[in-house]
């Protein structure tokens, strides 16, 4: 008997330790809780376990940045360079460097990696798009480095612009898929009008595209006629509604003022402010996260944002003094955003109240940034267009504009589906 009730509490209790690890896992937003029925796999794992002819006994160049590590945190750099299979005879940096040791906007030049050895070129500055001279030894060229889903993060058009080089050059080239950290089904904000292509936005997608980097490459090879001999190493095991902590991988910056996820997350919406005189808290600890400038009530701004009930995100004053960029060294003041559901969060629209409402209370103090002889301010190249700085400046309300760009957004929705590779 007694037997018999110790084995009914063993089962109990085992039971009940089960329902906790589920329980957790099903936390949102608990990515160590989170349990997959297909093997999570990154495409750079898929390439070195399962595809490696693609680049054995080649010559291979590699653009990437220090985002790009398998699950365990190796670098592919280091993986491929010890490998006894494939010769890594070069490396591409974009913005921030192989390394990511420059900030924003630093030019990076040609200077030999001290881990490897090898030359690394730099893809952002005066040279954006690899040279002749620059792929002479090369036979194939990789692409591994992590997207943050938002149309003017540049990494993507270091893609592009590579693609085509590989393309005049007759390199094949392969895309390492990772997953879009702020999920791949969410799709939102403004096209790009094409008269308003830069390095912030090269091709008219939205602000928030929901594509991975291998299905943009896909989509900017077909629909942009770049024709490169392209081959995309896909994920195994990644769903499209996860977000990256809902995946069993560490987020890595993929840049200076990309710390977090939640800097990711409200990135598409909150990096519009760079487009003005208003702080996006570079020089913070929290860039993206910390809005404000010297002119601004705290107490205030905030109070006004969070009686517009904008869905899943609050607002608290808050001050800080940047320590570079904008207003660095000045006490700047302003709000702190908080993402309370990011299942009704629109970091978009969240992005244009935030601007709009500042231009509103402070008329006299806040500024678009300055135009250029073409009469586009940089504001306009982030938002892709010029007519929503006119229809703020119009007093128009973010509804009405939201309303202005749908039609455009239905389209590239429509075109997006044929390049998705997860379902």
């Amino acid at each position: 008997m007694k037997k018999w009730i110790i084995g009914f509490l063993a089962i109990c209790l085992t039971l009940s330790s089960l329902s906790v690890v589920l329980a957790e896992g099903n936390q949102h937003g608990k990515g160590k809780g989170w349990h997959h029925p297909q093997k999570f796999q990154l495409g750079v794992e898929v390439l070195l376990d399962d595809q490696k002819e693609l680049i054995e006994g080649k010559r291979v160049g590699l653009i990437t940045n220090p985002t790009g590590v398998d699950q365990d945190l190796n670098s592919i750099v280091d993986r491929l360079h010890k490998d006894p299979d494939v010769e890594l005879t070069a490396l591409y940096g974009p913005e921030h460097g192989v390394r990511g040791s420059a900030q924003a906007g630093e030019y990076v030049e040609y200077y030999i990696d001290e881990e490897t050895g090898l030359p690394v070129y730099s893809l952002y500055g005066e040279t954006r798009k690899p040279t002749p001279e620059m792929l002479e030894n090369i036979d194939v060229l990789l692409f591994d480095i992590q997207d943050v889903g938002t149309r003017f993060y540049t990494y993507i058009y270091t893609m592009a612009y590579a693609m085509e080089a590989a393309k005049e050059n007759n390199i094949p080239f392969i895309v390492l898929d990772r997953p879009n950290p702020i999920n791949g089904e969410d799709v939102e904000g403004p096209v790009l009008d094409p008269e308003y292509k830069s390095f912030v936005g090269n091709y008219p997608i939205p602000l928030r595209h929901g594509m991975t980097v291998g299905e943009l490459a896909k989509l900017f090879n077909e629909e942009y006629e770049i024709g490169a001999d392209l081959t995309v190493v896909e994920m195994n095991g990644w769903d499209r509604e996860e977000y990256y902590d809902e995946t069993p991988l560490e987020f890595v910056l993929p840049s200076p003022n990309m710390p977090t996820l939640d800097t990711a997350l409200v990135y598409p919406g909150a990096a519009l402010i760079e487009g003005t005189n208003v702080s996006e808290g570079r020089g913070t600890t929290k860039p993206f996260q910390l809005i404000g400038a010297p002119f601004i009530n705290s107490t205030d701004l905030a109070k006004a944002l969070n009686d517009k009930n904008i869905p899943g995100v609050v607002f608290r004053a808050a001050s800080f003094t940047p320590s570079f960029s904008k207003h660095s060294g000045q006490l700047s003041n302003g709000v702190e955003i908080f993402v309370k559901d990011r299942d009704k969060f629109s970091p978009v629209l969240t992005g244009l109240h935030i601007v709009k409402t500042i231009h509103d209370m402070y008329p006299e103090d806040f500024e678009f940034r300055a135009e250029n002889s073409a009469g586009v301010s940089f504001f306009d190249l982030l938002v892709g267009n010029g007519w929503i700085r006119d229809a703020i400046e119009e007093g128009k309300s973010v509804e009405e504009i939201q309303k202005q760009w749908k039609k455009d957004l239905f389209k590239f929705k429509k075109l997006r589906k044929e390049y998705l590779l997860y379902r």
